[in-house]
């Protein structure tokens, strides 16, 4: 009998991202098979959406989706579709009403439950709709189908326990769970084992971990246990906030070799006024602190941001503040976001919503701004001699350009001629880059030198099928703190 194929959309942000893995684990565990690449929409048995709830329009998104399957599972009425994630955890019973063709609807707590209510949904011929209100199992308890041979996430904290009130993310990921420092650990020498060279610890609010089990300086002990590990390379974390981040993490991060000199720190406003209305802890004094330290402990550190644009009460000077810090803080990149209300959340309901046309020339003053300032600090970079981890799938125009791509230690694109000896995913090359654009860097001369690594053996042994399974992660960030590129993913969402 053939089996059963599966197809997951994902939609948002990194934690969906890892989330989709385990799905794919799950389904794989109870006997499906990945849908070929190209198949054509409502070809595989089972469609999966996992979903986003903080982008403007995601239930639009999520419904037009659906709309174009109705007529194939009318057509094919063994075809399953399944919907969760956090839109499905904040509309559980609007999905199937507005869609009754869908069998599944599972929150963010039980994704383990997925196969049990596609099997009940089939025998029942009825929808299933399963939504917990806590988590049922820690997602890394789960099996996995991982995206990469070289690079993995682990999670490490479930949950938020801030009340950001642009953010819906903490209703419908409930309050911070933390894993014990051990799991953790024995997690990430697996995948070392595996050959996974670089990991990237997640967390909703990753440097707040610690506070579920009473160790404020958990955190940066476990950076420190990292670099413990034999074989592993690269370390890097997604996301702080500027609240929870301390010297010890600071100190961590410039005394352990393998935790990379990379941060992803969270402004979202310059403003104090507006940070107060956001229900953010720290103001722009303390956030400028905070990165001048960084700088001081590590000089060749790329610190990237994301800063929300037009939140409701917003003035002209509150912007001005925004695009001081901005100088102040000299990005080497900034995701960028135009406020949109987002159904749930305080601000939302808040007076002073600011108009479309003057969100929307704030916006386009801030990307200028942050474009120049990642130009002049890319224009750094050359002249230096870095070590690149070669990527799979990072530069679009690779192949007629002969080039490769990958990461710099700092998380910086390096696109760099390719070598007259094979290279794979996973391995480093040592390059000098020559030339600085403001989203990526160029190594055009040969090649320095070529170091053919465990995580590139892993990759080869997976792509010539000697691997039953995956034994890695490509990881992503909005394209920040992991190598690229995601796995189709759309949406994102910035919580921290």
């Amino acid at each position: 009998m053939t089996a059963k194929t599966y197809e997951v959309r994902t939609y948002g942000c990194q934690m969906n991202v890892h989330d989709s893995e385990r799905l794919s684990g799950l389904l794989e565990d109870a006997g499906y098979v990945r849908a070929p690449e190209g198949a054509a929409e409502g070809e595989a048995d089972v469609i999966v959406f996992n979903t986003c709830a903080v982008r403007e329009n995601a239930d639009n998104r999520l419904y037009g989706n659906l709309g174009r399957l109705a007529p194939m599972k009318a057509e094919r009425p063994g075809l399953q579709i399944a919907v969760g994630g956090c839109l499905a955890q904040k509309d559980r019973d609007t999905i199937v009403k507005k869609a009754p063709w869908v069998d599944v609807v599972f929150g963010t707590h039980n994704i383990g439950k997925l196969p049990v209510l596609l099997e009940r949904a089939r025998v029942q011929e009825e929808a299933q709709v399963e939504i917990a209100e806590s988590l049922e199992a820690f997602p890394s308890t789960l099996p996995t189908r991982r995206e990469s041979a070289y690079a993995a996430w682990v999670s490490i904290s479930v949950g938020c326990n801030n009340t950001c009130t642009f953010c819906i993310v903490p209703a419908l990921r409930g309050k911070e769970k933390d894993r014990r420092p051990g799991d953790i650990l024995a997690e990430i020498e697996a995948l070392v084992d595996e050959g996974v060279s670089e990991i990237t610890l997640l967390g909703q609010n990753v440097n707040a971990y610690g506070s579920d089990i009473g160790d404020r300086e958990a955190f940066s002990k476990l950076l420190r246990a990292c670099g413990r590990i034999e074989g592993l390379e690269r370390v890097r974390f997604t996301s702080p906030h500027p609240r929870d981040f301390t010297d010890d993490v600071i100190a961590a991060m410039a005394e352990t070799p393998n935790v990379m000199p990379q941060l992803h720190m969270p402004l979202q406003s310059g403003s104090d006024t507006v940070l107060k209305a956001m229900r953010r802890s720290y103001r722009q004094e303390r956030f400028l602190g905070i990165i001048e330290k960084v700088r001081a402990a590590i000089p060749h550190a790329a610190i990237s941001t994301d800063i929300i644009v037009g939140f409701p009460g917003e003035t002209e000077e509150d912007f001005e503040q925004t695009m001081h810090a901005v100088r102040e803080a000299r990005f080497a990149n900034a995701f960028t976001f135009q406020y949109s209300k987002r159904p749930g959340t305080p601000a939302a309901e808040m007076d002073g919503q600011i108009p479309k046309e003057v969100v929307q020339e704030r916006y386009m003053r801030l990307v200028a701004l942050q474009e120049e300032i990642s130009w002049e600090e890319n224009k750094k970079q050359v002249g230096r001699t870095l070590d690149v981890m070669v990527a799979e799938g990072e530069g679009r125009k690779d192949g007629a350009t002969h080039r490769l791509s990958g990461r710099a230690p700092d998380n910086r694109l390096v696109h760099f001629t390719k070598p007259d000896e094979e290279v794979r995913p996973g391995d480093v090359v040592t390059v000098e880059i020559t030339y600085a654009a403001p989203h990526h860097l160029l190594a055009e001369g040969a090649t320095l030198g070529v170091r053919r690594t465990r995580a590139g053996d892993a990759w080869e042994k997976r792509t010539t099928g000697a691997l039953a399974k995956p034994a890695g992660v490509l990881l992503g960030l909005p394209k920040i703190g992991v190598p690229e590129p995601l796995p189709a993913a759309t949406g994102g969402c910035a919580v921290n």
